[in-house]
């Protein structure tokens, strides 16, 4: 898996995005067509965890969560960033998503949950504010961020 062939498969998910609005229709539509049963799903999370494996993703690490930008904004993937995040029975740190967030939840070990949320999509709206957390284990979030906005509060 290469950070190439990644950004093509984040092309496959954002391009059918572009204009919808960052709400609950959006994350069932998701998970209709891309949720955990999808090939996907599996691809995405096939690819994360090569990504991982490789050094180029999660390339980062502050109180024990392993994070990183792997796509900075841009025309051809909907002008979304990608971040992703691999967590323990954590949280991060407090922030709000200016534009909102989408996120792919991606269990790895236990019966984690993302926010409460288990494998497959979910979508904060423009302006919501959150401290991410997963429990029941480890999961990879896949965080889409409109503009790349995210601001961190104290």
């Amino acid at each position: 898996m290469t950070a190439e062939v990644f950004r093509r498969l984040i092309v496959e998910v954002t391009t059918p995005l572009q204009g919808r609005a960052l709400d609950g229709e959006l994350q069932q539509w998701l998970n209709r067509h891309h949720g955990p049963d999808s090939a996907t799903f599996h691809a995405l999370k096939q690819a994360c965890l090569a990504g991982v494996a490789a050094g180029w993703m999660c390339n980062r690490e502050h109180a024990g969560i392993r994070y990183g930008r792997v796509i900075k904004p841009d025309d051809d993937v909907g002008r979304f960033s990608v971040d992703v995040v691999d967590m323990n029975d954590c949280a991060g740190g407090h922030h709000v998503h200016p534009n909102g967030e989408i996120d792919l939840v991606m269990p790895l070990e236990g019966d984690a949950r993302f926010d409460g949320h288990g494998a497959g999509w979910c979508v904060y709206g423009p302006g919501s504010a959150h401290v991410p957390t997963v429990t029941g284990g480890r999961a990879l979030v896949l965080y889409l961020l409109p503009e790349g906005q995210i601001t961190f509060t104290r």
